[in-house]
């Protein structure tokens, strides 16, 4: 395919195939799921996604950030070939295959730290973190958790009961697991203390000790606080530079475990293989998924090995380092090497922000760009002073780019996520960015009849 016809819309979306699969699903489908538009995709090929009536989209979202080689990049499918032909099932937690060897001694090389780690197997990214909760309460002893509000961790009970990014994702499910507390975390552009970052001195973290702390959470009976390095569905919120160094200092003068959840951030997505290397500091648990097999099911809790002290049965999971899946992130792992990934996203991450902050001073409905290598989120809003957010400007964006062939999606309020593959070619890059930067400024031109 060549680039030229990237991208091409040869019937409007919804087109006529669509229609028809799209009234299926109603019949058929949870009605549970959240469709950003009515995109039926048919196949998908590096950079470039192909709907049933044959439009194809330059794919900014990466399958929710699953696709950080691309869509089924040859060395992928070959490896996955290779594998089905030999073996596609026989229980990890139950015998052993050399698959899933070879890749824990991967990940414990990519996961921050210099000591000995081990690893535990899931499908998804909600099986890590859930995994994680056990281990730490195993582990520790201890009953409470914190985590921060605009966190999405997963949706089964253990994970959802850290998740607060949006009120429907709780909503008639509770009573969650008990024994978690949610605090505020830095989004420094909506403080939530309402203070100015310049001289707040860190009160996120000092709010951690001097309320919950010295109020009504017993500090020796917390066993972890979990956090994403960057708030993914919250909005793609970007902490300042010293909130995880302190809050590490927190977590040790407590002994108090860090929890790292590197599922939509890590595997390179941000110019490094866990974003929270961007930090400079070290977690005792990290957890993988989404970008780890390049869309095949698999998740990875990797921990300190000394934190894996559970014993037989005190859990594990059936389909858990499922051979295909593991050759799959094998091969993914290799490609980010070879290709040089994650210099090409820290570059083009440089290269994305510059643009859209160079847009910013022309367009009134940006309110904040922040990111890191190729997870960049553009805050929309109504006007720059009172910052309100803008949300029907940001699906009108969203679904007008769409329509003109760019598949990108929303985040938090008011976010736009802009997370295309780590291998997009320039070319297509450029393409997609000139053809959203348009839509925005028409947008804006529109925004009072909008």
């Amino acid at each position: 395919m060549g680039y030229s016809e990237v991208p091409k819309i040869v019937v409007t979306p919804p087109g006529p195939k669509a229609r028809a699969i799209l009234e299926r699903d109603r019949a058929v489908i949870s009605p549970s799921y959240v469709r950003f538009y009515p995109l039926v995709v048919e196949r998908g090929e590096g950079s470039v996604v192909i709907d049933v009536d044959g439009n194809r989209y330059i794919d900014f979202n990466s399958g929710l950030l699953c696709l950080n080689v691309g869509h089924c990049h040859p060395r992928i499918v070959s490896a996955v070939v290779d594998q089905v032909r030999k073996l596609i099932h026989y229980s990890n937690t139950d015998f052993y295959y050399e698959e899933s060897v070879l890749l824990a001694e991967k990940l414990v090389q990519i996961a921050p730290g210099r000591f000995d780690k081990k690893v535990y197997y899931g499908n998804s990214g909600t099986e890590a973190v859930e995994a994680a909760l056990k281990l730490v309460r195993w582990h520790t002893r201890r009953p409470y958790i914190i985590a921060f509000i605009g966190a999405f961790h997963g949706r089964t009970f253990g994970s959802l009961s850290l998740t607060s990014s949006k009120p429907v994702q709780r909503r008639y499910f509770g009573p969650l697991l008990p024994g978690v507390f949610h605090v505020p975390y830095p989004y420094c552009y909506r403080c939530p203390f309402q203070l100015n970052p310049d001289d707040c001195n860190y009160w996120c973290v000092s709010f951690i000790e001097e309320w919950l702390f010295k109020k009504f959470v017993p500090p020796e009976e917390v066993a972890a606080i979990v956090f994403e390095p960057i708030q993914g569905e919250g909005g793609y919120v970007v902490p300042p530079p010293e909130f995880f160094p302190r809050l590490r200092k927190l977590c040790d003068q407590y002994d108090i475990l860090m929890v790292d959840d590197e599922v939509q951030a890590g595997m390179g997505r941000t110019g490094e293989w866990c974003a929270i290397n961007h930090w400079d500091t070290v977690p005792d648990i990290v957890c993988f998924a989404k970008a780890l097999a390049s869309g095949f099911p698999l998740g990875a809790t990797v921990a300190r090995s000394e934190l894996m002290d559970w014993v037989g049965g005190s859990h594990a999971s059936t389909f858990g380092g499922n051979p295909v899946s593991c050759r799959a992130a094998l091969e993914t792992i290799s490609i980010i090497e070879e290709e040089r990934l994650l210099d090409k996203a820290k570059k083009d991450g440089a290269y994305i922000t510059k643009r859209f902050k160079e847009l910013s001073e022309k367009s009134a409905i940006i309110g904040d760009v922040r990111g890191k290598g190729l997870m960049i989120g553009v805050e929309i809003v109504e006007d720059k002073k009172s910052r309100k957010p803008g949300v029907k400007l940001a699906r009108e964006v969203m679904l007008r780019a769409w329509k003109r062939g760019i598949a990108v999606i929303t985040c938090g309020i008011c976010t736009l996520r802009i997370a295309p593959p780590l291998n997009i070619p320039r070319e297509l890059l450029d393409k997609g960015l000139e053809i959203l930067e348009q839509v925005i400024m028409e947008v804006d031109r529109e925004r009072n009849s909008i």
